[in-house]
C-alpha cells in the first residue's frame, strides 16, 4: 500500500514538510484555482510538480504527485448541458499533459453541484476534540425551512418533519447562518463556492434530471475519456457519493455496490476504475465494503482509508467521522482485502500492484484545534489516523512475506 497524503497547494496549512514527517512519500493534490471544464496545461501541471518538490522554506523533502484528487467534471458534462463536449475535450487534454508529466491516477466524481456534504464542520467530541458531522435534522431544517426546495417535504417522514420543526424554531440567526455556510461551502480548495442562491439556481438545472439520465451521463463521458486514458496508461477512479444517498432531491448514481458493477460492466477496461472510499460508503450498512474490495479489487486504483460512526442504520442517517479504526467499518478486514488483491496483482506482474492510499479525514486533535486546517484534513488527526493504519498493513503484510 503506497502512502500519500492530500496537499491543497503552498496556502494549505500543513505543510510539505509536515507531510514528509508523517513518512507519506506521495502527494495527493489538484489545481485547485483552476474551474471545472478549462485546460490544464503543461505549465501548470509543471508549476505544481515544482512546489511539491521544495518546501515552504525551500528544504528538500522526498515527496512525488502520485495521484490528482480531483480533475472536476463539469456541471455542463453532468446535464449534457451548454458548453459540455468542448468540456470533455478539455478533460481529455489534461489527462495527456498529466500523463506526460508522468502522473497517472486521476480521481474524479459524479456528484451534482455539492461535492460532499456535512452539516457541522467542527463538532464537539467528549475528549475535546472535534470532527465533521452529518445530522440528518439540521439538514431537514436547512432544506424545509432554509432553502425552501420546493417538493422537500415529501422526502421527510413526518417524525423528521416534526423535529426538524421543534430545531429549526429554538435555532439563533447565527445558527442558521453557520448551518447554511457548512452545507454550501463546497469541496475545500474547490475554485468555487456556493451562496444560498447558487444552490437554488443549480437545483433549477437539475430538475429533470433522473438517476436513469445521470447514470446515462456519466456512461457518455466514460466512453468518450477511457479508451484514451487507456492509451495513455491513465487510471481514472470514480468517488462514491457523500454521503451516498440522495439530497436536496439531486440523484446519486455512485453510492452502492452495485451502482459501481453497472459501470465497471459497461466500460470493461481497466482505466476505468474505483477510488474505494470507505468512509462515504460506510455511511450505508448495506455496503459491504470488505466485500466490495474482494469483488472488484481489480478495478480499485486509489483508497481513501477513514471511518464514519453510523448513528442509526436508516437510509439516509446521521452520521460522523470516526477514528480511523473506530468505526463503523471493520478497518482490519477491509486491508486484509487490500494486501490480499496487491498479493494478486503482484504474482500476475502488474506494475500497479501497490495501491495507493490516504488516511483520508481526521479529527481535530491536539495542536489541530489552534492551526484552522481545511475542514476534515488536521495534520495531528491524519497522521494518528496514517500510524494506525500503517501498523495494520505492516502486521497483515508478514502473512504474505511468509509464504514466498
Amino acid at each position: 500500500m503506497k502512502e500519500t497524503w492530500r496537499w491543497f497547494g503552498p496556502d494549505d496549512p500543513v505543510s510539505l514538510q509536515d507531510i514528509a514527517q508523517a513518512g507519506a512519500s506521495g502527494v495527493v493534490t489538484s489545481l485547485h484555482h483552476l474551474s471545472a471544464g478549462v485546460i490544464w496545461s503543461e505549465k501548470e501541471i509543471s508549476n505544481r510538480k515544482k512546489e511539491i518538490l521544495k518546501s515552504k522554506e525551500n528544504i528538500e523533502v522526498d515527496l512525488q504527485w502520485a495521484v490528482v484528487e480531483s480533475l472536476p467534471v463539469s456541471e455542463d458534462i453532468k446535464r449534457q448541458s451548454g458548453d459540455w463536449r468542448n468540456h470533455i475535450k478539455n478533460f481529455c487534454l489534461s489527462m495527456e499533459n498529466l500523463a506526460a508529466a508522468g502522473i497517472y491516477t486521476i480521481c474524479y466524481n459524479f456528484m451534482p453541484i455539492l461535492d460532499w456534504t456535512r452539516t457541522e464542520l467542527a463538532s464537539k467530541l467528549p475528549n475535546g476534540g472535534t470532527c465533521m458531522r452529518f445530522d440528518l435534522i439540521d439538514f431537514v431544517v436547512f432544506d424545509v425551512f432554509l432553502l425552501k426546495r420546493n417538493g422537500a417535504l415529501k422526502d421527510y417522514s413526518k417524525g423528521l418533519q416534526v423535529s426538524a420543526k421543534k430545531r429549526f424554531e429554538n435555532m439563533s440567526k447565527k445558527q442558521k447562518e453557520n448551518l447554511t455556510s457548512n452545507i454550501v461551502s463546497g469541496l475545500p480548495g474547490a475554485a468555487e463556492k456556493f451562496s444560498l442562491g447558487d444552490v437554488k439556481n443549480h437545483l433549477k438545472k437539475y430538475e429533470n434530471i433522473s438517476e436513469k439520465i445521470l447514470r446515462k451521463n456519466l456512461i457518455d463521458f466514460l466512453r468518450e475519456v477511457t479508451p484514451i486514458a487507456q492509451d495513455l496508461g491513465v487510471r481514472l477512479c470514480c468517488h462514491p457519493d457523500d454521503p451516498p444517498f440522495s439530497l436536496l432531491g439531486l440523484p446519486r448514481i455512485m453510492s452502492t455496490e452495485s451502482d459501481y458493477r453497472i459501470i465497471m460492466d459497461e466500460i470493461p477496461i481497466q482505466a476505468n476504475g474505483i477510488t474505494l472510499c470507505s468512509g462515504s460508503l460506510g455511511v450505508r450498512k448495506d455496503n459491504d465494503i470488505t466485500g466490495m474490495m474482494s469483488r472488484l479489487g481489480d478495478r480499485v486504483h486509489f483508497l481513501h482509508l477513514r471511518n464514519v460512526k453510523r448513528e442509526t442504520d436508516n437510509i439516509p442517517n446521521s452520521f460522523y467521522e470516526a477514528e480511523h479504526l473506530n468505526g463503523s467499518t471493520d478497518m482490519v478486514s477491509l486491508i486484509s482485502a487490500i494486501l490480499k488483491e496487491e498479493n494478486r496483482r503482484r504474482k500476475h506482474g502488474r506494475e500497479d500492484w501497490s495501491i495507493p492510499f490516504r488516511p483520508d479525514h481526521g479529527q481535530n486533535i491536539l495542536d489541530d484545534l489552534q492551526r484552522y486546517s481545511k475542514p476534515g484534513y488536521p495534520a495531528i488527526g491524519r497522521l494518528k489516523g496514517l500510524a494506525e493504519l500503517r501498523g495494520i498493513s505492516t502486521a497483515l503484510s508478514k502473512q504474505f512475506e511468509d509464504k514466498e
